[in-house]
């Protein structure tokens, strides 16, 4: 007997733990896990076994996820965040970027992807941003964070290319959730025309974004309000 089951990883931050509150009140999934550095399992992002031993609890587990969404990324830490010009490139801040917006959710999707059904439709979401746009970038800086989002964005597209010969109706996209009032966002006040969400806002407005979403959107970023975000 399948045990449908909806996937959070990342779920001690503030989206993350909402959206596990939001599915698991709702109720439309057998099993609700979240995973984060705290959980049982615990699962470090950052480390590759972790990931798989994580994959691995959810498989003995009984759990076909049929959702699955990585609620992690950087943003700033220690003091340090988005460089507002080029002379505040730094190496290794640029390189953990990378490692937390885009290797980590590529190495998630690469032990979690193969625990969905091959059959029917399933969701596998990645939180991205608006500012990882290539086209729609006319204010600059930022440089590790939108290049480290826009690396996102591309795995995301091979991703769907390749996981659609797998499961044709299987959905695979990033999601900007908008300002949301998290610790992530909280040093950036941002434009105040913005509106700023709550976590559970955010989550329900994202869950809402993936229900209505066909297999011909995967492989691209949505936001919050539903609109595709130009690559």
């Amino acid at each position: 007997m399948t045990n449908t089951g909806a996937i959070i990883i990342g779920a001690t931050g503030g989206i993350g733990g909402a959206l596990v509150e939001k599915l698991s009140s709702d109720g439309n999934f057998e099993s609700v896990v979240g995973l984060s550095r705290h959980s049982v399992p615990a699962i470090n992002i950052l480390d590759e076994s972790s990931i798989a031993a994580a994959a691995n609890h959810v498989r003995l587990s009984g759990i076909t996820p049929e959702l699955i969404i990585v609620a992690t990324g950087i943003l700033h830490k220690d003091g340090r965040g988005p460089e507002k010009s080029l002379r505040e490139l730094d190496a290794d801040w640029m390189i953990e970027n990378y490692r937390l917006n885009a290797v980590a959710p590529a190495l998630i999707a690469k032990h979690f992807l193969p625990l969905m059904p091959r059959t029917g439709r399933t969701c596998f979401a990645a939180l991205s941003a608006r500012v990882s746009s290539i086209s729609d970038n006319r204010l600059g800086g930022w440089h590790s964070y939108r290049a480290s989002k826009a690396a996102l964005n591309m795995l995301i597209r091979n991703l769907s290319i390749e996981w659609q010969r797998k499961n044709p109706e299987a959905i695979i996209v990033g999601l900007h959730p908008g300002t949301v009032e998290t610790g992530l966002s909280a040093p950036f006040k941002g434009n105040p025309e913005h509106e700023r969400f709550s976590p559970a806002k955010a989550a329900g407005q994202l869950l809402d974004v993936l229900q209505g979403l066909e297999t011909g959107d995967s492989g691209q970023v949505f936001a919050y309000d539903g609109r595709l975000i130009a690559p």
